[in-house]
């Protein structure tokens, strides 16, 4: 009998699969980025149902298979159930979901990158900071995170206090970055340069910022 594997990590995506079944990308502090099928998951009463949806973050048990796992239990730690009252902080939750899909790699260190989405997920719960504050800090630290991080644009006219924000942010562990508030001049340039660098760097249609822009 094959051994139990403990894998810590948040669902990314959930889909469903024949008739019970679901389908969970889960990135992990252990292997990365990696596929879970999850038996029964989406039969009545089954104890799996709620613990396997976007967001949920704790202990995967689950057994290796040649091309992906299968969940035997989980320990869950944060379902984030608050996101169910915030529309859009859960759209903007999927779309830190989305994107850390996008750069996260099966069997890669991604324990920084976890650390980064556990974190932003927990600030929008939080809701002591401006979401907008939240994306910008997000989409500027995850190409830190990712060594794509090209420093403050030479040439460009910034604020000092966009300036030392900025360095605060790539300088910052995880676990305090969501520590502070800025000016609302600051954070238009903050906003303006995360979304200039989303640009520049990824080349994804994110389905999520689409429908976060769609918000009223």
């Amino acid at each position: 009998m094959r051994e139990h594997i403990l894998l810590t990590g948040m669902i990314l995506e959930a889909s469903p699969v024949n008739d019970y079944d679901r389908r969970l990308v889960v990135l992990t502090k252990e292997r990365g980025k990696v596929t879970i099928f999850a038996r029964g998951a989406r039969r009545m009463n089954s104890k799996l149902t709620a613990a396997t949806a976007p967001f949920t973050f704790g202990e995967f048990k689950v057994v290796e298979g040649k091309s992906a796992y299968t969940l035997i239990d989980i320990d869950v730690q944060f379902y984030f159930e608050e996101l169910r009252e915030n529309i859009e902080g859960a759209y903007l939750g999927m779309y830190f979901l989305e994107y850390a899909s996008y750069y996260a790699k099966e069997n890669n260190d991604e324990l920084e990158l976890l650390k980064l989405l556990f974190q932003s997920v927990r600030a929008i719960v939080k809701g002591t900071i401006e979401l907008r504050l939240i994306r910008a800090v997000y989409e500027l630290k995850i190409l830190v995170v990712n060594g794509e991080f090209p420093g403050i644009p030479r040439g460009k006219s910034l604020l000092a206090g966009t300036e030392h924000t900025i360095d605060f942010i790539i300088k910052t562990p995880i676990e305090r970055l969501y520590t502070f508030t800025v000016s609302e001049t600051v954070l238009k340039e903050l906003c303006a340069l995360s979304d200039d660098y989303r640009k520049k760097f990824t080349d994804h249609s994110f389905k999520s910022l689409k429908a976060l822009a769609s918000l009223p």
